[in-house]
């Protein structure tokens, strides 16, 4: 008796064992799964503090949190499904779907750098007519919707450049891996936003106090915001041209045109093998810079048909 029972517990600490190093191997493919999605991720990050500037002080984290509730419902009920069952029935459209999501990400970070040079103004005229409507909870309701909207394509990327990544696992184990990743950028990204937009109300609250260390603190965190987030944003358009260059790379191999990716896997061993010691690192440095090279020459492209072309035909 005593020893079945013993056999009963042996048996049920093993269960436990795999189910501890399931959700540990859940927990680590999601993690790689998320990292790879850093460049849609920082994007996301620099893009939703613009939807509550110049709204008032008290309403911002209300806004953030619904817009943060309907990005949860973007990936959960709309992409998650979608991609599931893309993966499943047709898994060969994937890489075509991952690469378009690649030239969306190239288009966005060219055309930034285009706006930043004086090529354009895009995005202005939404939020002005957001903040020309009258009735404060219209404009509020507006601007959630327009980042509901932006958040969708935005969340769409790093789900399926996620689901790319898990590829190779079983059904259920990639609906557990998107389900974490979809809880964890949400959360990581509007965590984060939630504290840049309140880093100046911090700030002056500091101030108030009276105290020259405090005042000190407070001053450098309101002066600091602005600087914050256009660190945000060009890192974020760094990272959309990397991300998205090294999506079309590796795409184009799996398609068959493989001179992309191999130029570039030499270039990386040359820097590789070019100092000892730090190899890896100038590897990656390598790698990274020479897919945002093809990430910047294909979103100029783009950029030149969707704005210079239509303005010559006029």
């Amino acid at each position: 008796m005593s020893g079945g029972l013993f056999a009963l517990l042996d048996d049920v600490a093993a269960l436990a064992k795999l189910a501890a190093a399931s959700v540990d191997d859940v927990g680590a493919a999601a993690g790689r799964a998320s990292v790879k999605a850093a460049g849609v991720v920082v994007d996301d990050t620099a893009v939703t503090p613009q939807y509550v500037h110049g709204v008032a002080a008290e309403r911002e984290l209300p806004i953030i949190k619904r817009i943060a509730v309907g990005s949860l419902r973007n990936k959960l009920l709309i992409i998650l499904p979608a991609a599931m069952l893309l993966s499943q029935f047709l898994p060969g459209a994937l890489t075509p779907i991952l690469m378009a999501g690649g030239t969306f990400l190239c288009f966005e970070g060219a055309e930034k750098i285009w706006e930043r040079l004086g090529g354009g103004h895009h995005g202005e005229e939404s939020h002005g007519d957001a903040a020309a409507a009258s009735d404060p909870a219209e404009v509020e309701r507006t601007l959630i919707a327009g980042a509901i909207r932006t958040d969708l394509i935005l969340s769409a990327e790093i789900m399926v450049i996620a689901l790319d990544e898990v590829a190779d696992q079983s059904f259920l184990a990639r609906l557990a891996i998107l389900v974490v990743v979809a809880f964890a950028i949400t959360v990581l990204v509007y965590g984060v936003v939630a504290l840049i937009v309140k880093m100046d109300d911090v700030g002056l609250r500091l101030v108030e106090r009276g105290t020259a260390l405090a005042g000190r603190i407070g001053r450098g965190l309101v002066a600091g915001m602005p600087r914050l987030l256009a660190a945000i944003s060009v890192v974020g358009t760094a990272a959309m041209l990397w991300v998205g260059g090294h999506i079309l790379v590796v795409g184009a191999d799996d398609l068959g045109w493989h001179w992309p990716y191999e130029t570039v896997h030499h270039l990386e061993e040359k820097a590789h093998d070019a100092v000892h010691g730090a190899g890896a690192v100038l590897g990656w440095l390598t790698n990274t810079a020479a897919s945002a090279v093809v990430g910047l020459v294909v979103g100029a492209v783009v950029v030149l048909v969707m704005h210079l072309v239509p303005r010559r035909s006029h």
